[in-house]
């Protein structure tokens, strides 16, 4: 039998072949990270002709550089404290929280820790090192970023007429900056610069990122129209207040939200949900999903929320504060694909995007 064949399996068939495969996984996992020390140790890897671990990983196993770099550093770890790789095999840890959490730990608190980070997402254990291990807040900069400089490349043209090429040099990327423990001296390789939100300390957070013109600008303007009540002008200040107003008003737009409630005017159209009814439905399913999937797991989505009535317009459902709900998009179509049948949807959302 095609082990990659799937069609013939049953909905509860797939659900248990990915469940027991991530389990063999995790297991292949752990012991892999032990091999990964014991060669390294052993420095088998020069006999294969690398340098390094790092490099017969990339060449040899042909692991992109960041796998290679995670993984090494996790089996760092687990060659300190074993018990990480009964937490890797378990699933209570996986390998990017081992990597996130080895600076960290020491004999007195690895347990306490792996315990903490018990299937905890990669942003949750950012948010544990933060309550744990605060670092000062970062300093406020603002300031353009130079073009990078030009570099002129001879390449031959002919045999006696070189033709010069000006191309930017690549910027150097730095790492960020991480404090790191005595007993954790491995090195983190260099990650490309990107927007981030992350944790520094209980009730702090730090943010990297590149503004475009516009928007540079328009923290400018926002920073002067704010220069009686922010007299300072910091700019954490400044967009902290903008995003108070920004988000005042995409309360209004999407779920209705105001302090001054209108009295409903006549009769809406059926499909029409009324702005009391959408302040009701919000507050009572607390701005979440309300899907609960078999498992009686509730989604925590609660990005690109949509009003769904329970029972569909077009069986007769009314738009009542006991008939509408609040479900992620794709929950939303779930429902209805479920209620019509997924060529019925498929074929009205063709039609919505031709009008």
């Amino acid at each position: 039998m095609d082990p990659f064949a799937t069609s013939h399996l049953s909905d509860r068939a797939v659900l248990h072949d990915l469940k027991t495969l991530d389990a063999h996984d995790r297991r292949t996992t752990a012991v892999m990270l032990t091999r990964i020390a014991e060669a390294e140790d052993r420095k088998l890897f020069l006999q294969e002709g690398y340098s390094s671990m790092h490099t017969y990983c990339v060449g040899e196993l042909h692991w992109c550089e960041g796998t290679a770099s995670r993984r090494i550093a996790a089996a760092h770890a687990a060659r300190r404290f074993p018990v990480v790789l009964i937490a890797v095999t378990e699933g209570r840890v996986h390998v990017t929280g081992v990597l996130m959490l080895s600076r960290y730990l020491t004999s007195g608190n690895v347990d306490e820790l792996l315990e903490a980070a018990t299937h905890k997402s990669k942003a949750e254990i950012a948010m544990l090192i933060a309550e744990r291990f605060p670092q000062p807040d970062v300093p406020e900069m603002l300031r353009p970023i130079a073009p990078p400089p030009i570099q002129v490349i001879d390449t031959p043209r002919g045999e006696s007429s070189p033709e010069k090429i000006h191309a930017p040099i690549p910027p150097t990327v730095l790492p960020t900056p991480v404090p790191t423990s005595a007993s954790s001296p491995e090195k983190i390789e260099p990650r490309a610069a990107r927007s981030e939100l992350r944790p520094i300390a209980p009730e702090r957070f730090a943010f990297q990122g590149t503004f475009d013109r516009e928007t540079h600008d328009l923290i400018q303007e926002v920073r002067a129209l704010l220069g009686h009540e922010i007299p300072s002008g910091e700019a954490v200040l400044v967009i902290k207040r903008a995003l108070k107003i920004a988000r005042a008003q995409l309360l209004k737009e999407k779920h209705a939200v105001t302090d001054r409630p209108r009295r409903p005017r006549g009769c809406a159209p059926a499909r029409t949900i009324p702005a009391a009814v959408k302040r009701a439905v919000r507050e009572r399913d607390g701005g979440q999903c309300t899907f609960v999937g078999e498992n009686g797991r509730r989604c925590e989505a609660r990005a690109s929320l949509e009003y769904d009535h329970i029972e569909p317009v077009a069986r007769g459902g009314q738009a009542t504060i006991e008939n509408v709900r609040l479900l992620s998009r794709a929950h939303n179509r779930y429902a209805a694909e479920r209620a019509f049948g997924s060529e019925f949807v498929e074929r009205k959302l063709a039609e919505a995007r031709r009008r």
